[in-house]
């Protein structure tokens, strides 16, 4: 059979996607064969599909890289797991139904992970996968998603991750924000000093990132990604515009003047921007830059992980009673504002959800929990 006859056959084969839909090759929009590529074409498409896949991987944030590669490096730990049990060593790249739901097994018998880990897992190893070169059934995918779906029933194992972000509060911040620069030296800390005095510095970028997060209900990528330019002083107070990341679409929100100076997000942010360029920050650049234990400012811009950290630490050198994270002040924002009586469409907004986000409504009803109670009120 010739090499255009063998190709024309494979084609029949195959379905066709037309206007996102599947349909069989012999349904297609017209009824007839499909033309079969001449080899000068075929190369220029195959080109094209490995120049997609090449931007694609470039463009794609390094954390996510980073939780990828270990994801694989699980999946090939569970290939060496079942070769000693079945005695075969399978291919890493035969993603069936049997070998991700397997997988699926052995993380939560074997490795204990939280359901929520063990679904982005599944997600790290197909994209692997099909970036390799190989084919992931649907099927597969969805069998294992059923099996996380009733993991996520089981209270126990449900206990094994983080757990939901704990809210920050107005009072969160009051605390962060006026807590004493001096902090005492930690029990097994190596530190030769025995109390350690926060820069200035560092204090003044701290107090505007902890009330800037909670007004924009930002991420840690998002505060990160914040620039001077993008922070505009107008008479109710900031208008920030908040940059895409991970693919997520801009957004351009108000923050309003607060009622008190030491949580206000407009009087912090106006602090460490003249306290950033008096230190010699170029006009224009990044929102929040490091600043070493020493109080001098880096160039670079603040990391999403140290933006993260930043909020973790200030809450315990001020001996806040919670473990504050970087969605703690997007979970935050919701929580205060639903007590407020703020309306959920704007605090969707200014948090950048979509409106069928599960998250958001999550914490809307958790907001809303104890709000107009049905048994509030009717004369027990």
């Amino acid at each position: 059979m010739s090499e255009q006859n063998t190709m024309t056959t494979e084609i029949d084969r195959t379905d066709l996607v037309v206007d996102a839909e599947l349909v069989p090759a012999q349904h297609a929009i017209g009824g007839g064969a499909v033309e079969a590529y001449d080899p000068a074409a075929a190369a220029v498409l195959a080109a094209l599909e490995q120049g997609a896949d090449e931007h694609i991987a470039a463009v794609r944030p390094r954390k996510t890289k980073v939780s990828y590669a270990r994801d694989w490096t699980l999946w090939t730990e569970f290939h060496t797991w079942l070769a000693g049990r079945t005695g075969t060593m399978l291919p890493l790249t035969a993603v069936t139904k049997g070998t991700i739901v397997g997988f699926t097994v052995w993380l939560d018998e074997v490795k204990q992970a939280a359901p929520t880990t063990i679904d982005r897992r599944i997600t790290g190893v197909t994209v692997t996968a099909c970036s390799k070169g190989a084919t992931v059934p649907k099927e597969a995918t969805l069998a294992a998603r059923q099996l996380v779906k009733r993991f996520r029933n089981d209270p126990a194992r449900m206990a094994r991750g983080r757990g939901k972000a704990v809210p920050m509060t107005p009072a969160h911040i009051k605390a962060m924000n006026t807590a004493d620069r001096i902090v005492p030296k930690k029990p097994g800390s190596r530190r030769r000093r025995r109390e350690y005095a926060v820069p200035e510095l560092a204090r003044l970028r701290d107090r505007s990132a902890s009330s800037m997060r909670f007004g924009i209900a930002g991420r840690n990528e998002e505060v990160s990604a914040l620039d001077d330019t993008g922070i505009k002083l107008i008479a109710e107070g900031l208008d920030v515009h908040v940059p895409s990341v991970k693919g997520r679409p801009p957004r351009d929100v108000i923050v309003y003047y607060g009622e008190h100076p030491d949580t206000c997000p407009v009087r912090c942010w106006l602090a460490w921007q003249q306290a950033k360029l008096a230190a010699g920050a170029a006009p224009g650049g990044p929102a929040y830059l490091p600043v070493d234990q020493w109080g001098h400012l880096g160039t670079q811009r603040l990391s999403p992980d140290g933006c993260g950290r930043a909020i973790t630490r200030a809450a315990q050198q001020a001996g806040v009673d919670a473990h504050l994270t970087g969605h703690s002040g997007r979970r935050g924002l919701v929580n205060t504002g639903r007590k407020r009586g703020k309306r959920v469409e704007k605090l969707r907004a200014q948090g950048g959800w979509s409106p069928k986000s599960p998250v958001f409504w999550e914490y809307v009803d958790d907001a809303d929990r104890t709000e107009d109670a049905a048994t509030d009120g009717i004369g027990l």
